[in-house]
């Protein structure tokens, strides 16, 4: 336990994972409120919560309502659900959990296309319903990964070890960022339907927000064409859902793979419907292993700001915060 940490008060609105909860509730003093709502803050709340570690929504206003907070210890690389913007201009750091998760989420990324291209999930379900003995073999796929080219929608971390898995797999990469990534050594398209235009399978790592919202639309499916497949790992605001399930539908692009929606848990059923769709319930970094250390880099960052007044993995909106002297 840190010296001085066991009487800061940290808050926990809704769900969070228990092994942050327990790293948490060892160093600090915990309460616990149902969600991020102003509404269900006591005085005593008010007055005292210096750190919040959350994996849910958290406003403006809720960050306005506690005088005290110094911390949010966003559980998730991306924390748009966190007005990170309104924290930073208000001297409240936000931190995220990046570089733990980008191995997994780049394997689901790996997994998900090969299962929309060679329809693995469908292969199997054909073998135990007992088609094979029936009806014999599983029929060929029209898709294959061979001679395809890749592109990706948001080179960071993660999309930067997807495409390091897309090389050994023998395809060219390209990739669309609002500006070219310093050292990145792929081509690099100055807008999304010029990169779409250019490759034939489009993988999104994009994260949500304003400037992303439905970047995906009819423009860019257009233009990723006939034979295109895209790829949804980052965030699904990013997508224009309703085009996407027309193009699917009318063979404007060929298939998608999709583990990220607008409105999680509901699916679009209208996306439920398609067999040229491949669905996961958002399962890109959910492996025991690597949501345990997640959870870790949570406490770890509260552990680091109370303790030495810095932050292990501060967002960009936030870099600037510098912990303000109590009195």
């Amino acid at each position: 336990m840190n010296a001085g940490t066991a009487d800061t008060t940290i808050l926990i609105p809704g769900r969070l994972h228990e092994y942050a909860i327990e790293r948490i509730g060892a160093a600090f003093r915990v309460v616990r409120i149902e969600k991020a709502d102003p509404a269900l803050l006591s005085p005593d709340m008010i007055g005292q919560v210096r750190g919040i570690a959350a994996m849910t929504t958290i406003s403006a206003a809720f960050i306005d309502a506690l005088p005290q907070l110094e911390i949010i210890a966003s559980f998730g690389v991306g924390y748009d659900a966190v007005d990170a913007r309104h924290a930073g201009s208000k001297g409240v750091m936000v931190t995220n959990t990046p570089d733990v998760l980008t191995e997994e989420v780049a394997d689901t990324a790996l997994g998900l296309l090969i299962n929309t291209v060679r329809e693995l999930p469908r292969a199997e379900a054909w073998l135990r319903a007992g088609r094979w003995v029936s009806e014999g073999n599983y029929p060929l796929t029209r898709n294959t990964l061979r001679g395809r080219r890749a592109g990706i929608f948001g080179m960071g971390r993660i999309g930067l070890a997807i495409a390091r898995r897309l090389e050994a797999f023998g395809l060219p990469v390209s990739y669309h960022n609002r500006r070219p990534v310093e050292g990145a050594a792929y081509p690099w398209h100055a807008s999304l339907v010029e990169l779409a235009a250019s490759v034939d399978t489009l993988i999104s790592v994009a994260p949500g927000g304003a400037a992303t919202e439905k970047a995906v639309d009819r423009a860019v499916l257009e233009a990723l064409g006939t034979d295109g497949v895209f790829i949804n790992i980052g965030r699904g605001s990013t997508v224009d859902e309703d085009a996407l399930a027309v193009a699917l539908a009318d063979g404007t692009i060929r298939a998608a793979g999709l583990d990220v929606f607008r409105d999680e848990p509901r699916v679009p059923a209208n996306l439920l419907a398609l067999d040229n769709a491949s669905l996961l319930p958002h399962v890109g970094s959910a492996s025991v292993h690597t949501r345990k250390a997640m959870a870790a880099l949570v406490a770890d960052n509260l552990d680091r700001w109370f303790a030495a007044g810095e932050a292990l993995t501060p967002v960009p909106e936030s870099a600037h915060v510098k912990r303000r002297p109590r009195s």
